[in-house]
């Protein structure tokens, strides 16, 4: 079964940046779809971003457009999110999701994706 590893969260002022991974043991990431989703207490979980098989079908949710950067080191296994200019409403425990890749892109829908990492905390505040 494919494991998912989330790391890189933490505690970080306003305006500053973040690099969360993604890493998986026995597959290549190569062959999913990836997503990061986040889920703050008392919300339902909100999907950040996913990326299909290319930076080309990498997709954002809204609130973290221009912001966020989704994308894969295929040599390390690993997909990357790349967090800058941190809000407090970013604070939330994030989440790397994965579905075996059946087309070139995703969707960035809890739904979409069977397997699930435990989470890492980020905590923006002053």
């Amino acid at each position: 079964q494919l494991q998912l590893v989330e790391s890189g969260g933490g505690l970080v002022q306003p305006g500053g940046s973040l690099r969360l991974s993604c890493a998986a043991s026995r597959f290549s990431l190569e062959d999913y779809a990836i997503g990061w989703f986040r889920q703050a207490p008392g919300k339902e979980r909100e999907g950040v971003s996913c990326i299909g098989s290319s930076d080309t079908y990498a997709y954002y949710g809204d609130s973290v457009k221009g912001r966020f950067t989704i994308s894969m080191n295929n040599a390390k296994n690993t997909v990357y999110l790349q967090m800058n200019s941190l809000k407090p409403e970013d604070t939330a425990v994030y989440y790397c999701a994965a579905r075996p890749r059946l087309s070139r892109s995703c969707v960035l829908r809890p739904s979409y994706f069977g397997s699930w990492g435990q989470g890492t905390q980020v905590t923006v505040s002053s």
